[in-house]
C-alpha cells in the first residue's frame, strides 16, 4: 500500500511541471522541425526587450499590479471615434467607467492611446458594447 501512494505521489509531482511562457508551443514546433516566428511587432508590444521596444517606437514602462517593466507604444489614431476595432490600430473602447454602456448596448469608443492592456474599459465591436473588463 505504501509503494502504491510513493508512486502515485510522484505521478502528481510529474503532473506539477510547469508550463512554458508560450504554452508548450516552442516545443511541439521543434519537435516537428518547424521554427516558431513572430514579427517584431509581436515580439515588441507587450515583450520586455528594450532595444526591440524602441525600434517601435515604444518606451519600457512598468505595468500592471506587479509594475513588469513592459514596452508601451503609443498609437497615432489616440482618441479618434469608432465602432470597431477595426478602425484603430489598437482596439475600440469605452475607457471611462461611469461612462460605460451596458454588454451589447449600441455604442461609440474611441481608439485606444496606448498599447497596454491594463486598466478597466469597455471594448466596442461591430458597433455594440461587450462587457466591461479590468486587467491588473
Amino acid at each position: 500500500m505504501r509503494s502504491v501512494l510513493i508512486l502515485v505521489a510522484a505521478l502528481f509531482a510529474v503532473a506539477c511541471q510547469p508550463m512554458p511562457a508560450d504554452g508548450g508551443k516552442t516545443d511541439l514546433a521543434q519537435s516537428s522541425g518547424q521554427v516558431p516566428v513572430q514579427t517584431p511587432a509581436q515580439s515588441a508590444a507587450g515583450g520586455t526587450d528594450a532595444a526591440a521596444c524602441a525600434a517601435q517606437g515604444g518606451k519600457m514602462l512598468p505595468q500592471g499590479r506587479m509594475q513588469t517593466m513592459r514596452c508601451v507604444i503609443s498609437y497615432t489614431d489616440a482618441g479618434n471615434r469608432c465602432t470597431d476595432g477595426g478602425q484603430c490600430q489598437g482596439d475600440c473602447r469605452v475607457e471611462a467607467a461611469a461612462e460605460a454602456p451596458n454588454a451589447g448596448a449600441a455604442a461609440v469608443g474611441q481608439c485606444q492611446a496606448t498599447s497596454s492592456r491594463f486598466g478597466c474599459y469597455t471594448t466596442v465591436k461591430d458597433g455594440k458594447a461587450e462587457a466591461t473588463i479590468c486587467v491588473d
